[in-house]
């Protein structure tokens, strides 16, 4: 052995010794910590996969009350022999009592669901509307167990968010730690709620928190594995829809179709959300034209829900029969499409009435509705290159569901974990690739995150555009007696010309005053009692745009830990 081979492997003993003493110290002072922390995330995939579970099985005791029935995946043909009058009472009721609920624990009478955890992993350090979210939580049960047309995603995420946003009230815990937990509580919710681990940790990270970073990943996934634990404890390892008809893929020749499906289950997610929103404007142009008390809004959507289930019983609930139907194939073209514009105008009536309820169940069955009708016309028009239209109905249903949530990877990964059919993933990958492609540049990337544009809360553009938002005025200000701060004269000269920003308002209304005028800094004032403005300090644009470019910088270096 040479003289300069035996300095080399000097050299690399030293270094594996001296990476191997950091990391003996990374684990003595920071491992305690990071296992005290996973202990926790643990703790709220337990609860939180509890309360999923709680959640499915009021709905399915109370729904099997008010209809009569035993199975309430059996509910759609159950209701067919229903009186109709019976049909029409239970939505409305359902209906009253949900604006009841919703008038006296909300400030607004409007459910919270995952768009608003989304906006607390933004923009509150992770945490939700408790009071808000419990009434929600009521609210949705009901709704979903009397006849709403909705899905039972939205409140179980919520209630997920306000389960972890106990915990860190109680351990003051931090911005990145708050929305860690969040991600933990999400994850184990979604997870418990579909037996669905894989996407659950993925929905969490894809959906809510709206990154990768490493840091968040662990924890997640412990947390989605706990919830799937509680589900499979008490349900068994079963897959939510039962495939009696397998899929083949007419490898290579067939794709073209399914590219094309993807493109027409992208303008169906458009129509869905559009119509939701069009159904949310028109209803409050109603209230406000009537008159009505926001409490009596659900019931007039539950009384028009009636009206529609005595002659489309399909309607009610969930969907879980017909969306079954549609991916066995066992439906005829015209009545896949009849039924998908009907699920429709109902997801609408129920979303923009304020009953309560999620989007993903209702867009899984319009997506399978879709596909199937899709593939029975593509498998009559080349049926020599063709597989089966349940394929089809398979890959729609993936495909509507990924552009309505803005979500094409976890969206993806719940449909195999769903179904339990994992053969098939190219056709799901490419249908969920072009809706989601499409349906993303006509709205603001999803269903959720245009919620939030529609309240002026801007999440869509990423980081840059929604972290002034975040720092007020009266934080960064400099305060008047500060030698670098402009002088009380000067600043009510300023302040008389009508230049000047409440010490409560954010950098993003504060900013535009530097594009429009030269002026150095802006007063920054408070209101007396007598209705004058009084300065308190000024805001410089240089000390804006620090504070802006430390939040970005803040940001980054979480979502790439």
């Amino acid at each position: 052995m040479t003289q300069s081979t035996r300095t080399v492997l000097v050299q690399q003993f030293l270094q594996a010794k001296a990476e191997i003493g950091d990391a003996w110290q990374v684990l003595r002072h920071r491992g305690p910590s990071q296992v005290q922390f996973w202990f926790i995330a643990l703790a709220i995939g337990v609860a939180a996969g509890v309360a999923a579970v709680v959640f499915r099985k009021g709905i399915n005791a109370l729904q099997s009350v008010l209809y009569g029935n035993e199975g309430v995946r059996l509910l759609h043909s159950h209701a067919e022999h229903l009186p109709w009058f019976w049909l029409l009472l239970i939505p409305t009721l359902g209906g009253l009592v949900v604006g009841l609920i919703l008038h006296k624990t909300t400030p607004d009478g409007r459910v919270r669901s995952v768009a608003d955890v989304i906006e607390g992993a933004a923009l509150t350090d992770g945490r939700v509307e408790m009071r808000a979210g419990i009434g929600s939580m009521l609210a949705s049960l009901i709704t979903l167990s009397s006849g709403g047309s909705t899905g039972r995603e939205g409140p179980v995420v919520h209630m997920a968010g306000v389960i972890s946003t106990w915990v860190c009230q109680r351990i003051n815990a931090d911005g990145i730690t708050g929305r860690d937990l969040l991600g933990c509580a999400v994850a184990a919710a979604v997870s418990a709620s579909f037996n669905a681990p894989i996407a659950g940790a993925l929905f969490a990270l894809e959906v809510v928190l709206r990154h990768f970073a490493v840091h968040a990943f662990a924890p997640i996934v412990i947390a989605s594995v706990a919830g799937t634990v509680i589900n499979r404890l008490d349900r068994g390892d079963v897959t939510e829809f039962a495939l009696n008809t397998p899929g083949a893929l007419q490898f290579y020749v067939e794709l073209p179709a399914f590219l094309l499906l993807g493109l027409v289950c992208g303008l169906v997610s458009l129509l869905l959300m559009r119509s939701i929103f069009l159904a949310e404007d028109l209803g409050t142009h109603v209230q406000n034209s009537l008159r009505m008390p926001r409490w009596l809004r659900p019931a007039v959507s539950g009384a028009l829900l009636g009206l529609l289930a005595i002659w489309f019983p399909h309607i009610i609930g969930v969907g879980y029969e017909t969306t079954i139907l549609a991916l066995s194939g066992e439906m005829a073209l015209g009545t896949a499409i009849l039924f998908a514009v009907i699920k429709t105008v109902a997801l609408a009536l129920t979303m923009g009435g304020r009953m309560g309820g999620g989007v993903f169940s209702p867009s899984l069955m319009i997506g399978a509705l879709t596909g199937l009708a899709f593939g029975l016309i593509a498998t009559r028009v080349l049926p020599d290159v063709s597989g089966t239209h349940a394929l089809y109905a398979f890959a729609g249903m993936g495909a509507v569901a990924a552009a309505v949530l803005g979500a094409p990877i976890s969206t993806t990964l719940i449909v195999f974990e769903l179904t339990g059919d994992w053969q098939i993933g190219l056709a799901v990958m490419v249908s969920v690739s072009m809706s989601t492609a499409l349906a993303s540049r006509l709205v603001d990337r999803s269903f959720f995150l245009t919620q939030l544009e529609r309240r002026d809360v801007h999440l869509a553009a990423g980081p840059q555009a929604y972290l002034l938002a975040m720092l007020r005025t009266g934080a960064v200000m400099r305060p008047l007696g500060d030698p670098r701060c402009l002088d009380r004269p000067g600043c009510e000269a300023l302040i008389a010309d009508g230049v000047c920003v409440p010490a409560s308002a954010t950098l993003e209304a504060a900013m535009p005053w530097f594009d429009r005028d030269e002026h150095p800094c802006i007063p920054v004032v408070v209101r007396e009692e007598d209705g004058s403005e009084s300065p308190v300090g000024a805001l410089y644009h240089i000390d804006a745009l620090k504070a802006y470019t430390r939040a970005l910088a803040a940001t980054a270096a979480e979502e790439h830990s």
